[in-house]
């Protein structure tokens, strides 16, 4: 379960568009952070997606994507021309295709390879979509089969594409617009595949064009329900169109780590049911999802510039900057399903687990000097939109270099911080699994 925001130039708060996604995958999924270069291609050459190949483009462009570990796609992601694109799982009346296929995260990869416009992504993946139909398991730890929605912006542009099997709507929006695991166009669409209203019609979920709704002729009910899609949807909106005009990138960043309010303050532990926009798993079957990965993109249309927590759980994670045309800086090994310290994104969830034994004591360890670095790093940031690259790129190292030296020192004070109130057995169960099977050296 994710969640996917975009405002518009003429909401925010700089006149800039802005893009951010929470990435939710099972606990154990770690997401890699990753720069692929432009590359020429040879006439005929054939590309391998996560279960089918394809035929190849001339040119892909260069691209940076947080990606699930073991998929050729990515959760998200921004290219050269400063297109940025998420998906989200969206669950239909139509079965998904179980059946080798591209997945939504192979599309979402393909539209940032090959397209240097928002609009042209839309069309990549449609194109795509089409001849090549979506199927295949999505899972890493569960078989999760879904259809899939995406955000997709520009510097000027910013689209939502909803999909189900072959069929899709397609619509510019602006202001501010969030999708989560729901379909949201009803009938307001400017784009759609020919067959859309007519494969509605012939299963007798509308009598035609007039009384059509995307979102209530093809939504399932029971996925759709316990995925908390529309609520989260609803939040992320509210929120961010309280400061409609004057929004800005923290403000961005604050959303997607927000929490319900809870009588007596917010804590994981509570609840089999429910679901956060910064997401924590629980004792399932229904809380079985974290977010793993946070990005927020600044689409500058000359100086884009991007944030990523290359890390799970926002709420405990700093954003980094980053940008395009410099070396990702040091992050050590890349991160597999198996516990890594010499990983960033294992040596971090190694301080989340603990974090999770007592969230509300032992986040305050840290909580300020979280707010301070990262407040930091995002004025430094600005302050160089059009430093030359070799001093961004200082600072990009620097940065990372800082976080992760934050990152020791914070596991080691959490370590020795008392538990004033354990979480309850069954989420601290539920844990307890995840470490076994990821070989996490941590018990709730």
């Amino acid at each position: 379960m994710c969640d996917t925001i975009v405002v518009t130039p003429d909401a925010s708060a700089d006149g800039v568009m802005l893009f951010a996604k929470n990435s939710d995958r099972d606990p154990n999924e770690a997401q890699h952070l990753c720069y692929l270069p432009e590359m020429e291609h040879k006439k005929g050459d054939r590309l391998k997606c996560t279960y089918i190949v394809i035929p190849q483009v001339p040119h892909t462009n260069a691209v940076l994507l947080s990606k699930p570990f073991w998929i050729w796609g990515a959760e998200m992601g921004v290219n050269q021309h400063g297109v940025a694109i998420g998906n989200e799982a969206i669950f239909s009346k139509v079965p998904a295709q179980k059946e080798p296929a591209l997945i939504g995260m192979d599309l979402l990869r393909l539209g940032l390879e090959r397209a240097e416009t928002a609009p042209q992504a839309v069309q990549v993946i449609t194109t795509l979509l089409e001849e090549f139909g979506q199927g295949g398991n999505c899972g890493f730890q569960h078989k999760l089969y879904y259809h899939n929605s995406f955000l997709i912006a520009d510097a000027r542009e910013a689209w939502v594409l909803e999909t189900v099997g072959k069929e899709w709507a397609a619509r510019r929006v602006s202001g501010v617009y969030s999708i989560s695991n729901c379909l949201t166009l009803g009938n307001q669409f400017d784009l759609a595949s020919p067959n859309l209203i007519s494969f509605a019609q012939s299963r007798g979920w509308c009598k035609g064009r007039e009384d059509f709704d995307f979102s209530r002729c093809y939504s399932d009910f029971i996925f759709t329900t316990f995925s908390a899609g529309r609520q989260r949807c609803s939040r992320t909106h509210h929120i961010l169109r309280e400061k409609e005009g004057r929004i800005t990138l923290e403000e961005v960043i604050a959303v997607l780590r927000h929490h319900r309010d809870a009588p007596g303050g917010w804590r994981p532990d509570r609840g089999l049911t429910g679901a956060d926009v910064c997401m924590h798993a629980a004792f399932g079957p229904v809380r079985i999802s974290q977010t793993t990965a946070s990005l927020v993109s600044f689409l500058h249309p000359t100086s884009p510039l991007h944030f990523a927590t290359a890390t799970a759980a926002p709420c405990i994670s700093i954003f980094k900057p980053l940008w395009m045309d410099v070396p990702l800086p040091d992050m050590g090994e890349e991160p597999q399903g198996r516990y890594n310290p010499n990983t960033l994104f294992w040596k971090h969830e190694y301080l989340h687990r603990l974090v999770l034994s007592d969230y509300p004591t032992r986040v305050e360890k840290f909580r300020q000097e979280r707010d301070d670095l990262e407040r930091r790093f995002i004025t430094q940031a600005f302050q160089a939109l059009q430093a030359p690259a070799d001093l961004r790129q200082r600072l990009e190292v620097d940065s990372f270099a800082q976080a992760q030296a934050a990152l020791q020192r914070w596991i080691e004070d959490v370590e020795h911080t008392s538990i004033n109130k354990p979480v309850n057995r069954l989420y601290a169960a539920a844990w307890n699994a995840y470490n076994r099977q990821a070989g996490v050296p941590l018990s709730l």
